[in-house]
């Protein structure tokens, strides 16, 4: 039996539209990135949350997170988190999940597809974890400082690039990645998490990106599920624990826990 979720959902009428597989998202950014797009845009779901090592015994592809279009077509599996967002965009056209303008949105689709195929340094090395805490002398290589200083960049440019366009179109600039919220910013939700947990270098973060991190961590939908992430931590069901203390062992390196009305400065 799969285990029902206490996840943080909306009070929507009607009958789930979709249901979602996956594992607690507290540690998993691929289920974390779709349950944020389904909470944003307010998709009627049911969600479904399975411990790591059992992910196989309710998937037939044996990964997760997996979408099943309840509405549509209630047998069929959809992994993987972009093209699960894909399907999702083409399902509700109305509600903008991938900016309407061609020339933001080609920048949008590139960015999400450089954060899921690429930064593996960053993805392998500082494994996602909300509430963790890391304080100390907290390594980073070589290979990863370029990767962070990739990231900041791609924001700064998506920033700018958004101003820009957002002017010469007379139209409104809400602050994220590409105006209004959307996949793009979903994407990048849990690296955000990476960057508090590990302390990571925001050196040369530009203040546009700053802007938006402080935009990303102040949204009303992404404090919702940031309490969902430390309800789920009270749930010794939902550890993970090679995910947890990982510089266990390290005298210089200080392990905790972040208190939930932690605010981001810059």
């Amino acid at each position: 039996m799969m285990e029902k979720s206490n996840t943080v959902t909306f009070s929507l009428e009607g009958e789930p539209e979709v249901q979602l597989l996956g594992t607690y998202t507290r540690y998993s950014s691929w289920t974390a990135r779709v349950v944020t797009v389904l909470e944003y845009f307010r998709i009627p779901y049911r969600a479904n949350y399975v411990q790591l090592a059992d992910v196989k015994q309710h998937s037939k592809s044996g990964f997760v997170p997996i979408l099943i279009p309840l509405s549509w077509s209630p047998s069929l599996e959809i992994n993987d988190s972009l093209s699960i967002c894909e399907f999702l965009a083409e399902s509700y056209p109305t509600l903008g999940l991938w900016p309407q303008d061609r020339e933001l949105r080609a920048l949008a689709r590139s960015a999400v597809a450089e954060m899921h195929s690429g930064f593996g340094e960053i993805r392998n090395t500082y494994h996602t974890n909300f509430v963790a805490k890391y304080e100390g002398n907290v390594p980073v290589s070589e290979k990863g400082k370029k990767e962070i200083e990739r990231m900041l960049a791609l924001w700064d440019q998506a920033r700018n690039a958004t101003i820009a366009r957002s002017q010469a179109l007379g139209e409104k600039d809400e602050g994220y990645l590409f105006g209004k919220f959307g996949i793009a910013d979903a994407f990048f939700w849990p690296v955000l998490w990476r960057f508090r947990t590990y302390n990571l270098p925001l050196t040369t973060a530009s203040p546009g990106a700053l802007a938006w991190m402080k935009t990303m961590w102040s949204d009303p939908t992404l404090l919702k599920l940031s309490k969902d992430y430390f309800s789920q931590a009270e749930n010794p069901k939902t550890a993970i624990a090679h995910y947890d203390d990982i510089f266990k062992g390290n005298p210089g390196i200080q392990y905790g826990r972040f208190e939930e009305d932690w605010k981001f400065e810059y």
